[in-house]
């Protein structure tokens, strides 16, 4: 009888210490992924379509890559990943944006859609419905959004174009964030500044594109 105690006892004092040794190796799994996420630059994450995609652009001229060179020159942490896709939409956007939170931990997200909504004449409730889930995502990714925005041409009509450009404003105003009203303030009207489908700004503006995107921006990134 005293044996079997004993093995009992033995068997316990075992199992207490396996249990010990698995939570140890645990606690220093969590603090060495904590460790590294510190050790990390914060990620800016950019969602947009063509006109951050850099349609029609070399490599490195777009806005986007412009960005990031002032960023590194200034001596910003921030690391900018860009996950534009030319031809996107607010849908698109929507649809993927929580694999990108979940694979990037941004700190920082610029949603830079709803251009190609309005050129296919789209349902812009559903596009201010999209942007705002958008938002409400980055926020829950504890992320902060900048939201950049667009105007188009009256081809489906002004009060269209109004309400377009609008919506912005009132997702921005709902959801209390940081907003660029016009992504192309300056040149909008000047063909000069486009390629030739009137639509894709040239190398030339895309400088004009990050001086209106960087006094807002600027005020989310951290302290150099």
């Amino acid at each position: 009888m005293h044996s079997s105690i004993a093995r009992r006892t033995g068997s316990s004092i075992l199992e207490l210490r396996a249990s010990i040794l698995v939570a140890l190796l645990l606690a220093a799994a969590i603090f060495a992924t904590t460790a590294l996420a510190q050790g990390r630059a914060p990620v800016l994450l950019v969602v947009g379509d063509s006109i951050s995609a850099g349609y029609g652009l070399a490599r490195g001229e777009g806005w986007v890559d412009l960005l990031a060179a002032r960023l590194a020159r200034d001596g910003y942490p921030e690391h900018v990943v860009n996950a534009s896709i030319s031809g996107d939409t607010t849908a698109g956007g929507r649809a993927r944006l929580p694999a990108l939170l979940r694979e990037h931990h941004p700190s920082i997200v610029v949603i830079e859609l709803g251009g190609n909504d309005a050129l296919r004449g789209g349902n812009l409730d559903a596009t201010r419905d999209n942007l705002d889930a958008m938002v409400k995502a980055v926020h829950a990714a504890h992320a902060k959004p900048l939201l950049l925005g667009m105007k188009v041409p009256p081809n489906y009509g002004t009060a269209y174009a109004r309400r377009f450009d609008a919506l912005f404003g009132d997702v921005a105003k709902a959801n209390k964030i940081a907003l660029v009203p016009y992504a192309f303030e300056g040149f909008g009207d000047d063909l000069a500044q486009f390629q030739e489908d009137r639509i894709h700004p040239k190398a030339s503006a895309e400088a004009r594109i990050l001086d209106n995107v960087w006094p807002t921006l600027a005020s989310l990134l951290s302290k150099r």
